[in-house]
């Protein structure tokens, strides 16, 4: 099955659903639901199969496609996925559909389209599945350029009060990323061969220049940077997630996010292996400020959404010292962290969109006592933030650890320092908890009837699947680590490192005997 067209089938198909529901009449909000959430389940079907017919043993890259574009350039239409990449589009097509369901009444209290909100949700993914896709370097950054728009559309008209300026601060913040990335693509494709074929490109990567290379290495690790956001090209993300609609919310920190780590894995480390281990140093030290410092803001938040920003810039820290402690563990671990974060962060948006809605604020200080009137919403909530604090058991947990122990092998120093940041993530998110459920019922919950509601039919639906993956997941992650570690191994190879051996230590010569 390696030969059916997979990723450009499923690149595609959120566009013909976009425009699909674009044209839906505003009346018929429903219908262009409807239409939404079935297109959304055709892709995660499409996932599926191609996740089933991916070889773990096979080539490090499958499903290559490759089509005619601009051949005085060399730019193509490649299409390949390697277990990073499939991992990412499986993420991809889960959140999907239940962001959909879980944003089926956001637009419903206000005079906006319904058609055109999940319409720009499916171009969104189609720009996702595309970024992730990409084989070829020119077509990699016209994805990561154009997936700008629907979520900027999607913050701007749909979001909350501060919506205009979250957008336009996102906007400009990815927008600048994107020009360093401009101008490193260029200089690129000038030194390597007038190509934008990522294969030939790691090929040619030896030949480039030294000071060439950490040069373009910047030019890409900045717009990564920004993408992530890792310290201190962070603060946008506080912005747009805390004035996005949840579900947008959702995919920015859950999938979006995860553009910038999959760049540097892709194409900062395979392309530039010298760039990469000359700036490690630099790296390790920005993702441990990252944890520690967004952890420290995420306590002082009285904003849900916000707090769940600051949380997920932490965990960024976490996988940025997993990249670039260049070890399989914590490569392998980042990796997973990816996912796993996806889907934590992903479920306690949802659950704090769900609180909101009832509630009409965003503001820790409005709830208290919440869970005196929705007892199983609050449930919810309290799991999703255990979950997003890597409790063990669920799945996070995995991934922070291997993170961990992986970078503790070679920086023990920077382990130690990030293992603070788990101490950091119980006070944000059980201070969070008690203040949002727990305690003194809050008088005022009480006259707001939306308050008295706990979860309903369809809120069960959208939390089940990712409570289900987080537990599975975080007992039985092999699945997943099995389509992870050949490419997180094909990646170190290409940096030039190896895994230290294990090493004992011989207190003296009797006991050596």
């Amino acid at each position: 099955m390696n030969d059916f067209p997979f990723l450009s089938i499923l690149t595609l198909l959120p566009l013909v659903g976009a425009i699909v529901v674009a044209l839906v009449p505003k009346q018929k909000a429903e219908l262009a639901k409807t239409i939404a959430f079935a297109w959304s389940l055709v892709v995660l079907v499409l996932s599926i199969v191609m996740w089933i017919a991916f070889n773990v043993g096979g080539d490090r890259f499958q499903f290559r496609e490759s089509y005619a574009w601009i051949p005085s350039w060399d730019a193509r239409f490649t299409f390949a996925a390697d277990g990073i990449a499939l991992v990412m589009l499986m993420l991809i097509a889960i959140l999907f559909p239940i962001v959909i369901l879980a944003s089926w009444h956001d637009v419903e209290k206000s005079n906006r389209s319904a058609p055109i909100y999940f319409s720009l949700l499916l171009a969104f993914e189609f720009t996702m599945i595309g970024v992730f896709a990409a084989a070829d370097i020119f077509l990699f950054y016209v994805f990561f350029e154009v997936m700008l728009i629907p979520m900027y559309f999607i913050i701007g008209s749909f979001g909350g009060p501060r919506r205009q300026y979250a957008a336009v601060k996102f906007f400009l913040y990815s927008l600048v990323g994107g020009l360093f990335m401009l101008a490193a693509v260029i200089g690129l494709w000038v030194v390597g061969g007038h190509t934008f074929d990522w294969g030939k490109l790691a090929e040619a990567a030896g030949s480039i220049d030294q000071n060439t290379a950490r040069w373009l290495f910047l030019g890409f690790f900045v717009a990564f940077a920004i993408k992530a956001p890792f310290f201190p090209f962070h603060t946008w993300l506080p912005d747009a997630g805390g004035a996005a609609p949840a579900g947008a919310a959702a995919l920015l920190v859950g999938v979006m996010d995860k553009v910038g780590t999959f760049g540097i894995l892709r194409y900062c480390l395979s392309l530039f292996p010298e760039a990469s281990r000359w700036f490690a140093p630099a790296a390790l030290v920005l993702g441990v400020i990252g944890i520690i410092y967004a952890a420290l803001l995420a306590v002082g938040q009285n904003d849900l959404k916000r707090l769940v920003s600051y949380t997920s810039i932490a965990h960024f820290g976490f996988i940025g010292i997993g990249i670039f402690a260049f070890t399989t563990q914590a490569g392998t671990g980042s990796v997973l962290y990816m996912v796993n974060h996806g889907l934590a962060t992903g479920l306690l948006f949802i659950v704090v969109g769900m609180f909101v809605a009832r509630r009409g604020s965003n503001l820790i200080s409005d709830f208290g006592g919440a869970g005196k009137l929705v007892p199983v919403l609050a449930g919810v909530f309290f799991f999703a933030g255990l979950a997003s604090l890597a409790l063990p058991g669920t799945a996070p947990f995995i991934s922070e650890f291997l993170v961990l122990i992986g970078t503790f092998t070679v920086h023990p120093a920077y382990a130690v320092v990030a293992t603070a940041g788990i101490i950091l993530a119980a006070a944000y998110v059980l201070w969070m908890v008690q203040r949002t459920t727990q305690g003194d019922l809050n008088p005022a919950l009480t006259e707001v009837p939306e308050m008295r509601k706990d979860i309903t039919l369809r809120e069960k639906v959208v939390v089940a699947p990712l409570i289900l993956l987080i537990i599975v997941l975080g007992f039985y992650p092999k699945p997943v680590t099995d389509v992870i570690n050949p490419a997180v191994e094909a990646t170190m190879q290409d940096v030039g490192k190896q895994d230290p051996g294990p090493t004992a230590v011989v207190a003296n010569e009797r006991v050596a005997r």
